[in-house]
């Protein structure tokens, strides 16, 4: 035992000796290559075993013959060492230079592109975490570039909604001023039309701001919506009774949901606005509401002859409005307005922010001879299982 003991301790000094030795060469090489790093820890391995072993062989007093074999067999030792940590270090060097110029493909066009030859565990993990960034940062990218789309089109239709009545009230005020109006109560009505609509169009455009920027106020309260669809179709009926639209509301269940009234109001006056002006004079408008799971589905229903596949995703787009292509034809003959076209292509946009700041959310599918525009809205605790 004793023996044992001063035998460690004789490997002990010279494999410490070795490392001591060493120690500052790892040092100095922590910021450089990995490959030189391993090459490194390799040689003061060895250097430590080789020391050790010939510490404890002198102890031993071995002959010249066996301290040679010793000696010999721990350089080849040595040799295999040295030589597998630099193979091992220029495979990581290989795949670390690998996967720095695939990072270089992050965020481009084309996509991420991932090392062809294999990686490391780690390099592999980090490869993989490169893709998902290159992923998200792709589809930020789609995003910004609908929202600038998005942006172009409601400053291109907000300019020549905001072009046509300010012009008519200019040449309206002229004729007024100049005396050659014939009927001037019938121009100050006109005018007021038009005011009226310019105002509507900058309370779209205020309350589409608010939505966006997050500072939409909710004072959510249990409410039915049988009432909420009733006093929405009020509202419209005078522009249904003018255009010879039908409203149906007879499917309506009095759900209790958990809304703010006045802001569900004004998505409901949206969606019935928008279907008359899309449905031809002898149509219906129906609306309907029941209550699945945990929300109360309500439903506007028209007759505009149904909206492209294509245009589905984009139908509640700020400033989207569509084209001709599902445009319904009245009964002279002509076209009628686009879906999307309120104000200027803000009432489906205000309509989904609203519904998804009450934590719901709003879908279009095409129906026989129409479109059915429905909201999801959150029920009221006591209406849930």
């Amino acid at each position: 035992m004793r023996d044992l003991l001063l035998i460690a301790a004789f490997a002990a000094l010279g494999a410490g000796a070795a490392g001591l030795l060493g120690w500052p060469a790892v040092r100095l090489l922590r910021r450089r290559s990995v490959a030189l790093s391993l090459l490194c820890v390799a040689v003061v391995t060895v250097l430590a075993m080789t020391t050790g072993t010939v510490a404890v062989a002198q102890a031993m007093f071995l002959s010249e013959h066996d301290l040679g074999v010793v000696v010999t067999v721990t350089l080849m030792a040595a040799v295999v060492s040295v030589a597998t940590a630099a193979l091992l270090g220029r495979q990581v060097v290989a795949g670390s230079r690998a996967l720095a110029a695939a990072a270089r493909t992050v965020g481009s066009e084309g996509g991420f592109a991932p090392p062809v030859q294999p990686l490391g565990s780690e390099l592999a993990h980090l490869s993989e975490e490169l893709a998902a960034t290159s992923a998200r940062l792709a589809e930020s990218r789609r995003r910004e570039q609908a929202l600038e789309q998005s942006r172009r089109e409601l400053i291109a239709w907000i300019s020549h909604d905001l072009r046509t009545p300010l012009a008519g009230l200019r040449a309206m005020a002229e004729a007024l001023e100049d005396g050659v109006a014939e009927d001037p109560p019938r121009y100050l009505a006109r005018m007021r039309t038009e005011v009226d609509r310019l105002t509507g169009m900058v309370d779209d455009l205020f309350e589409l701001s608010r939505i966006q920027a997050g500072a939409l106020t909710l004072s959510p309260s249990r409410v039915s919506v049988y009432d909420l669809v009733g006093d929405a179709i009020a509202g419209a009926a005078p522009l249904a009774r003018e255009r010879g639209v039908r409203l149906a509301g007879g499917a309506v269940a009095a759900e209790p949901v958990e809304v703010d009234g006045r802001e569900i109001t004004r998505v409901l006056g949206n969606l019935l606005v928008n279907a008359i002006r899309c449905t031809p004079a002898d149509g219906v408008v129906a609306v309907a509401a029941r209550r699945a799971e945990d929300e109360v589905l309500v439903s506007v229903t028209d007759g505009c002859g149904g909206i492209p596949e294509a245009d589905l995703p984009r139908v509640f787009e700020t400033g989207f409005r569509g084209g001709a292509a599902r445009t319904p034809r009245s009964t002279g003959g002509g076209a009628g307005p686009h879906h999307g076209d309120s104000g200027a292509g803000l009432g489906l946009a205000i309509v989904r922010g609203i519904v998804e700041a009450h934590e719901g959310r709003a879908t279009v599918r095409n129906v026989a001879g129409g479109c059915c525009f429905e909201i999801a809205l959150p029920a009221a605790a006591a209406a849930r299982v």
